[in-house]
């Protein structure tokens, strides 16, 4: 919400005919806060709550956990230009080097056919990182955005983007285009000559039935090798009925593994990085009934299924992951919301001793944002 501090206040019986813009006074500040607090319980073998095997069997597979305790402040300093600030203080639970900070930019809105974006922020390279973590329709993130984002094409990373909308024809259609230090947040400058080259391009295909297709390519370059990324997405919102909506995510992502690459000993790798790429693939479905009984707004019902690699040429070890969950939302706009569920891991080689193993994890999160 946005408090403007109003110094004049206009008489409530003048009839004068003022300019909207003269009433409006900055700095506006708008206050943000998240948090996500889970109760986790492993059923694999000898697995724990962060998904690694043991084989000693020495494991805790039951915790309590605080996955998020954010701050923010988007401060509008004019009409066009605001400059947003996000923190993550549940970081300080582990060693906050390199997290905590996540959102820290600025932007500046020429019109709506160009804005500029500079700080670290999070890339326009897929569906989900225009979504904030808070109004997504699953427990977290696919596997194949964190992977993404460990190799700098997503999460929050260093950079600066162009971003607007246009209309081809009667399609309307967004993008962005990003330069990135692609070596991730809070760091202290590149650690490469290199940059990573995005973009992303939206075309609404259906206004009635929000049916959106999305296209994301990007080269660059780490420690003079080249790499890439691609990907392909589409959502889709149906109403079915005054109190049932039914909506679809299906996305596609390929493109190099070079922070795998490069976290291996020389000796044990390919001499080509091209030979270290991952891709994905996630289904979404999410049913809504609006319910507006008291305090409770509406329930929803979701499973996401989701098949990633991120190393199928070398050494594929395929991941699927079925996540189904219910959610029961009280307030608007996900005010406060209860989900519950399970995140189902399935590989084709279990590897002792590390996260590569089969598990079943049970979760229950209370989430509370204003």
């Amino acid at each position: 919400m946005f408090i403007p501090f109003l110094i004049n206040a206009q008489n409530a019986e003048s009839q004068k005919t003022v300019d909207p813009e003269s009433d409006i006074k900055y700095p506006q500040f708008q206050f943000k806060g998240l948090l996500q607090a889970r109760y986790l319980e492993s059923f694999g073998t000898n697995v724990d709550v962060s998904g690694v095997q043991h084989s000693t069997g020495e494991v805790t597979q039951s915790s309590f956990d605080i996955k998020r305790m954010r701050v923010g402040l988007n401060t509008k300093l004019s009409e066009a230009t605001e400059v947003v600030i996000l923190v993550n203080l549940a970081d300080f639970k582990s060693d906050p080097k390199g997290k905590v900070l996540e959102n820290a930019y600025g932007k500046y809105t020429f019109n709506k056919y160009i804005a500029l974006t500079g700080g670290q922020f999070r890339p326009a390279f897929g569906i989900e990182e225009l979504v904030p973590v808070d109004i997504i329709k699953s427990f977290d993130f696919s596997n194949q955005y964190y992977e993404f984002g460990k190799n700098g094409w997503t999460s929050f990373q260093i950079g600066a983007s162009a971003s607007g909308a246009f209309d081809i024809g009667k399609i309307p259609v967004s993008y962005a285009v990003s330069v990135l230090n692609g070596n991730g947040k809070n760091q202290e400058m590149d650690n490469d000559n290199g940059k990573q080259y995005s973009t992303r391009w939206v075309f609404e295909l259906s206004k009635v039935r929000k049916i959106n297709l999305g296209l994301n390519g990007g080269i660059g370059k780490r420690s003079d090798q080249k790499v890439y990324a691609l990907g392909a997405d589409i959502t889709s919102d149906f109403k079915l009925t005054d109190r049932f909506t039914f909506d679809l995510q299906i996305e596609y992502k390929q493109g190099t593994n070079h922070n795998l690459y490069f976290s291996l000993p020389v000796d044990s790798r390919t001499s080509n990085v091209d030979d270290y790429q991952m891709r994905g693939v996630y289904f979404l479905p999410n049913l809504r009934y609006v319910v507006d009984y008291k305090k409770l707004t509406s329930l929803e019902l979701s499973c996401r299924f989701e098949s990633f690699d991120n190393n199928y040429k070398v050494n594929s070890n395929v991941r699927k992951t079925y996540t189904p969950m219910v959610s029961l939302e009280f307030g608007k706009a996900y005010l406060g919301r209860i989900e519950m569920g399970f995140e189902i891991d399935r590989y084709d080689k279990n590897i002792p001793d590390t996260s590569f193993y089969n598990d079943d994890l049970f979760l229950i999160q209370l989430q509370l944002r204003l």
